[in-house]
């Protein structure tokens, strides 16, 4: 194969370029996260304020005091501990990260699940799950994490183009326009009526998530979340099985 054949011109040295390209760890300076054993209680209990978002006299001119006062734009109002867990999340996606962070974000998971649920949008969980892929302490959390970032990816890119289509996500495609052409990877077609690769990726995900007591509320949760969404794949797909299981008993 040539580079003009490729989705990604220079292939795999290209994609790790980019890749490692944005993993570079922030410059704390003078600061530190908190250290493993901060109060959590108190973290809950305290509000983040607009200043946080602001300049202070004595800040650091780094990366990450930069970055910080950037996150704390999305937690003006709610508890310091979601705070925490963005900060944390967003050092674990570089390369290197004060060593306390993976313990730190695993023990608020394992101690404040509730809280953080409740407290976190639906994007921040995601990300949260995802995080478990590279820093979970068990088997099952970088197994969980990690099938939740492939699903959790493969849908945002596939409703992202989808979006192109003129449809709203909400509405399912017709029968009449299907195009019977080769999948790629020549895999075999979907089945609509008896097919089960839909409920096979959801499944085993939530079969591994109940085995561990830390991903498993989040996981948990989010699977619920996806099950109830109105405007994704799987619904989309559910509505266009039960179309055509109606016109096969008028048959």
């Amino acid at each position: 194969m040539t580079d003009d054949t490729l989705t990604y011109p220079g292939g795999f040295a290209y994609m790790l370029a980019r890749y490692e390209g944005r993993r570079d760890p922030f410059d704390f300076g003078p600061e530190d996260l908190p250290p493993l054993d901060v109060d959590l209680s108190a973290l809950k209990a305290e509000i983040v304020p607009e200043s946080a978002t602001q300049k202070q006299p004595d800040d650091p001119k780094t990366s990450w005091a930069r970055k910080r006062r950037q996150i704390a734009e999305e937690f003006v109002g709610q508890s310091a501990l979601a705070f925490l867990n963005a900060q944390l999340i967003s050092n674990l996606r570089k390369r290197a990260q004060p060593p306390q962070t993976a313990a730190l974000f695993r023990r608020i998971w394992a101690e404040e699940h509730a809280h953080l649920i409740g407290a976190l949008n639906l994007r921040w969980q995601v990300s949260a799950v995802q995080t478990f892929a590279d820093h979970g302490d068990t088997p099952a959390q970088r197994e969980v994490g990690q099938a939740l970032k492939m699903l959790f990816g493969m849908m945002k890119l596939y409703e992202f183009e989808r979006s192109f289509s003129g449809l709203p996500p909400e509405k399912e495609h017709g029968f009449g326009k299907r195009v019977k052409t080769r999948l790629p990877l020549d895999m075999e077609p979907f089945s609509l009526v008896h097919g089960g690769l839909d409920i096979n990726l959801i499944a085993p995900i939530w079969e591994m998530a109940k085995t561990d007591p830390v991903i498993a509320p989040l996981a948990e949760h989010l699977l619920g979340e996806l099950i109830a969404e109105p405007g994704g794949v799987f619904r989309r797909l559910s509505q266009m099985r039960a179309k055509r299981e109606r016109q096969q008993a008028r048959k």
